[in-house]
């Protein structure tokens, strides 16, 4: 039976951030220049805090800049935003991790905190098994809010939903694998089997107590 590798996506499968590079690409930077600064001492916040005001600030911040779009402008920005992002931020040696587990025949799955619109893109562009992203919500008029469809796709929401579609698989693993950058996710790492710190900050940071790339032991692909 294969193995479940689960990869988060902003700073882990790629160089930085993601999220304010497709708001801009979808509303433009006035817009988003502006949300940001009506939204700036409550992201300040957010950044320090964490959880439920991260994910509350997020929100608002969407709606700000998202509310009334068209879901058709949203995938068509998608397409094209996911597309370049790929080409331009992958890190090669957690890209190169990733064909690892695909050549093994491993199940390969992203699961990120930005908008699935997008994340999905660069999951078909990569060859994964599944995109595990935050869902927006879109009116009847095929027009998206800004807020939710669910939840925002970090911490215990990213294990809850993981362990949400390997039970819908009905295909258990051996081994699950996960890697990650961020306190966002910790809790995934946590419960894997075998989780990796793929984090700049290294012994520094939030995933500190987990292994990085080059001190995990490989089985024969």
């Amino acid at each position: 039976m294969a193995d479940i590798a689960a990869f988060d996506f902003d700073g882990t499968l790629t160089e930085g951030g993601s999220v304010y590079g497709f708001l801009t690409a979808l509303s433009g930077s006035h817009k988003v220049v502006r949300a940001t600064a009506a939204l700036s001492p409550r992201l300040a916040y957010a950044a320090l805090a964490g959880g439920k005001a991260a994910d509350e600030t997020k929100q608002l911040l969407f709606e700000k800049v998202m509310c009334g779009t068209s879901v058709e402008h949203l995938n068509r920005t998608a397409s094209s935003y996911g597309t370049d992002h790929v080409a331009k931020h992958l890190r090669p040696d957690v890209r190169a991790r990733l064909g690892w587990h695909r050549e093994r025949g491993d199940r390969v799955v992203i699961v990120s905190a930005s908008p699935e619109a997008y994340v999905k893109v660069a999951g078909e562009l990569l060859g994964v098994d599944a995109v595990i992203a935050t869902r927006l919500e879109v009116m009847d008029n095929a027009t998206v809010t800004g807020r939710y469809d669910g939840h925002n796709c970090r911490g215990e929401e990213k294990l809850r939903r993981l362990r949400e579609w390997i039970d819908d698989s009905g295909v258990w693993p051996d081994q699950l694998w996960s890697y990650g950058n961020s306190r966002g996710d910790l809790r995934m790492l946590r419960a894997s089997d075998i989780g990796v710190n793929v984090g700049r900050l290294g012994r520094l940071g939030k995933l500190r107590s987990f292994p990085g790339l080059s001190e995990t032991a490989l089985p024969p692909a």
